[in-house]
């Protein structure tokens, strides 16, 4: 008897760039050791969408109209950096609109104790917003990648990545509960870290930080993955010709591969 496989979750993901000395650099969380997926691993802010990420109570408190699924995840990814991070994008709603300023330290300084609150889902977030005059700056977010987990693994998420640059006034600092760190590091510092062994890194976080090394400042970034199509990667199981188990995915620009051995794949 067979099964099908169960459906993936919705799920987004947020790389936070700002410029740093020479290069971009990203904003990477990690893992608590204890949590039941990517245990441990250097990750981007991101996790599964609520309920209330697809209310349409956010229709007025959002800048941006992408659509039932984009908008939905895109939500997820503003709510999961809040949470992760501390870093909230979004504008007063008196101020609102596309190019106008995020908000800064004192209005990121005055919600961040509600953070826990709103993980664990004893605060709405979107209450939140509402009662302090926000909205999400969701148009501030470009759309990176977006990826589903193989039909084989246990747990399965549909997950969008996004891009978007971090806001200019506002200190990030990791939750202490999902997650034990927050740093700003260049793509390629990250990938070299995983390389030496000294960080876990997995394989859709690691592919799409190769993509990101190819930028050289967060204007290139914006503007050059803003302008191209995201292809879904689905990784398939499969054999190299030496008969090693591997993963097949895409031919992504800026991947720089299409082939992932499994004893490589961490999660």
């Amino acid at each position: 008897m067979t099964t099908s496989p169960d459906a993936p979750r919705l799920s987004a993901t947020v790389l936070i760039v700002r410029d740093g000395a020479t290069l971009p650099e990203v904003l990477m969380v990690k893992r608590h050791y204890q949590i039941d997926f990517a245990a441990g691993a250097l990750v981007f802010p991101g996790g599964k969408a609520t309920d209330e990420d697809a209310s349409s109570g956010w229709d007025d408190y959002t800048d941006g109209d992408f659509g039932p699924v984009q908008q939905d995840a895109r939500i997820a990814a503003v709510r999961e950096a809040f949470e992760e991070s501390g870093l909230l994008l979004a504008r007063p709603k008196a101020r609102r609109g596309t190019e106008q300023p995020l908000v800064g330290t004192d209005v990121a300084d005055r919600l961040n104790p509600y953070r826990s609150a709103v993980d664990r889902g004893e605060q709405s977030f979107l209450e939140l917003i509402k009662d302090n005059d926000l909205v999400l700056a969701l148009d501030s977010l470009v759309y990176f990648g977006h990826w589903i987990t193989p039909d084989m693994m246990p747990k399965r998420f549909d997950t969008h990545f996004y891009l978007a640059p971090a806001p200019p006034d506002q200190i990030a600092a990791h939750d202490g509960r999902e997650t034990t760190d927050a740093i700003w590091i260049g793509a390629q510092a990250a990938l070299n870290s995983e390389e030496a062994g000294e960080s876990v890194i997995i394989f859709p976080t690691r592919m799409n930080l190769k993509k990101l090394a190819t930028a050289n400042s967060v204007e290139d970034a914006i503007q050059r993955f803003g302008s191209e199509a995201v292809v879904t990667v689905k990784p398939q199981q499969s054999e190299t010709p030496e008969g090693e188990p591997c993963l097949v995915i895409p031919d992504v620009k800026g991947y720089g591969q299409t082939v992932e051995l499994l004893s490589r794949v961490n999660v």
